[in-house]
């Protein structure tokens, strides 16, 4: 492949940059509302569910590790809790950002696409119920059965092509978890430490440190979803 044709694939069309406009503007206002009193009571259900994602990530690499998964629980104040038995913590504590940003990086770059969104709202719906298996508290339980009521919905209306929208939200909210939650932890001091306070304990390392590579992690699978779903789908379609 030539220089100028590597340069084509790269240039964004014009819904692309809509869409990267919509990714950016999304970014400010989650950052924004996460984290101030009453306002964040607007994000709830989505963070309930970015929350449940991210415990499934602990619990799979609790599961590949020799851990007996006791239960998932999410709270729109304290965050989440995987309890499980067993386990390396130096496996399943990075595990729940890493898995956040992977999946949210996977749904930015099939919110390129309505097709391609269509797929990841079948994988989304998939990983709510793997939650459900684990859920030991009702509002999982009746979160996870609405949000996929909303997926169906989403699917059904005018073609799924809002259904796009609400995936690249999802993508964008999952994908940053990490420097959600760290903000969280740092600045409303909830009672449950982020992971990277626990994993700095575990290493003896500053827990700013242990946030920022995994926040620059998050932002590398990102600029991948994002960089991919421009040379993949020039049509959103």
């Amino acid at each position: 492949m030539s220089s100028q044709e590597v340069q084509i694939s790269l240039k964004p069309t014009d819904d692309q940059i809509k869409t990267l406009w919509i990714i950016g503007g999304y970014a400010i206002a989650i950052l924004f509302l996460w984290n101030v009193p009453y306002l964040r009571t607007l994000l709830y259900p989505f963070k309930l569910v970015t929350v449940a994602f991210h415990e499934l990530g602990h619990a799979l690499a609790g599961l590949c590790t020799g851990a007996k998964i006791i239960s998932i629980e999410v709270d729109p104040e304290q965050g989440g809790a995987t309890r499980m038995r067993g386990g390396t913590d130096c496996w399943t504590l990075p595990a729940g950002y890493l898995g956040s940003s992977l999946i949210g990086a996977f749904m930015v770059f099939c919110g390129f696409n309505v097709l391609a969104s269509k797929i990841m709202s079948v994988v989304i719906g998939i990983c709510l119920l793997g939650c459900l298996v684990w859920a030991k508290n009702w509002l999982l339980r009746g979160l996870t059965v609405i949000f996929i009521g909303m997926i169906a919905f989403l699917w059904w209306l005018e073609g799924g092509i809002g259904l796009r929208y609400f995936i690249l939200f999802m993508g964008v909210m999952s994908g940053l978890y990490s420097l959600w939650d760290i903000v969280e932890d740092l600045v409303m001091r909830k009672v449950n430490e982020s992971d990277a306070t626990r994993f700095a304990k575990l290493c003896h390392m500053p827990s700013q440190f242990c946030g920022f590579i995994w926040f620059l992690i998050s932002i590398i699978f990102m600029a991948m979803g994002i960089l991919f779903g421009i040379i993949a789908f020039k049509q959103s379609e």
